[in-house]
């Protein structure tokens, strides 16, 4: 349905673009000083990588085949994480174990250090700045995740760290698969949408959790001392009995305990309802407002009748921005064109110039 664009195409059309301005301060009009056109290689190098890296939404077959290998080395990599716990797997395949290691951190450090590299090709100003820039980049979530997939690793050459604790931190590179889930983007985006609802509900569990655990203290401490000794201890009873789980471990005997425990169950199920809810509510908001943004994409592009290529271009970077599916993209293309922009009477596409006679 849309057409795809290409790095390369990309690094042609920056260069003509360059060339068919040449700079004034130019000796030779037509032809720039050698020192700018080290500069525009360099910028063309820096945007293809950035493009590469899947920047902006680019969708051609050299991101694709990144994307998958970047995928492929994350799940591996936690793969051997797991495998490596077990201790005779450890004892039999340690240095392939190892090898690996150092090859995932040598390609990971690369695609760090790249995407910090291109961080100013960002279509947003404030990381426009060739320091700032990339400053702001490199405390964004996704950054700090790329940062401590290979954290493990460098502070292991210079502090003595526990092996098992090494191995859980190397865990955290799953985390590298948010950049590629739709899904995990989404929920990102939510969770920062819907930040004020998550804290409120957050709070009143929060302050639901200290009264139970204050209540069963008292009603319990003199049946079960050496239970519920004390309110922090109290407290695991409370977070037990509100989700629901009912381990058994800490049991009320009294009436008073019991009656409070039933409460306690009963509310439990609300709370732990009422954050799925507003995550579910949030969710459906959030994918209802990417499909009206591209939704008015399409409608603009639409505005002269047609989408040519270079708008179809935009159309396909847009809906990889937004984490749509082509399905979702096609009909929401397919709506705009039945619904808005054809002629009720003669089906042709709709024109500023274009009128019809009314109709006896």
């Amino acid at each position: 349905m849309v057409a795809q664009i290409s790095v390369f195409d990309i690094g042609r059309f920056v260069t003509n673009s360059h060339s068919a301005h040449p700079h004034p301060t130019s000796p030779h009009p037509g032809h720039p000083h050698p020192g700018q056109r080290h500069v525009r290689r360099r910028r063309t190098l820096r945007r293809t990588v950035y493009h590469m890296l899947g920047g902006e939404g680019h969708s051609d077959l050299l991101v694709k085949v990144v994307d998958a290998f970047l995928i492929a080395l994350i799940v591996l990599n936690v793969l051997a994480v797991v495998l490596e716990s077990i201790e005779h797997l450890s004892i039999a395949h340690g240095p392939a174990f190892h090898a690996f290691d150092l090859a995932s951190v040598a390609i990971f450090s690369l695609e760090y250090l790249l995407r910090l590299w291109t961080a100013v090709e960002i279509d947003d100003p404030k990381f426009r700045h060739p320091v700032w820039g990339r400053l702001r980049w490199a405390v964004s979530p996704m950054a700090i995740v790329d940062l401590l997939a290979v954290l493990p690793f460098y502070l292991g050459m210079f502090v003595e760290l526990d092996l098992r604790a090494i191995r859980v931190l190397r865990v955290l590179r799953v985390f590298k698969l948010g950049r590629y889930s739709m899904a995990m983007t989404v929920m990102a985006a939510v969770a920062r949408q819907e930040a004020r609802s998550i804290s409120a509900v957050l709070f009143v569990m929060v302050v639901i959790l200290v009264l139970t655990s204050s209540l069963i203290y008292l009603f319990e401490h003199r049946a079960q001392p050496h239970v519920f000794s004390d309110i922090p201890t109290s407290m695991w009873w409370a977070v037990v009995t509100l989700t629901t789980l009912g381990y058994g471990d800490m049991v009320p005997i009294t009436p008073l305990g019991r009656l409070l425990g039933a409460l306690t169950a009963i509310l439990g199920v609300g709370m732990i309802a009422l954050p799925a809810g507003v995550l579910a509510s949030g969710f459906s908001e959030q994918m209802r407002i990417r499909r009206e943004e591209y939704r008015e994409a399409v409608e603009k592009a639409l505005e002269d009748g047609s989408i040519n290529r270079s708008e179809r271009r935009l159309l396909e970077r847009t809906r990889r921005t937004l984490q749509l599916s082509e399905e979702e993209a096609s009909l929401i293309l397919r709506q705009s064109v039945e619904t808005g922009h054809l002629c009720p009477h003669c089906a042709k596409p709709l024109r500023g110039a274009h009128a019809h006679p009314e109709e006896d």
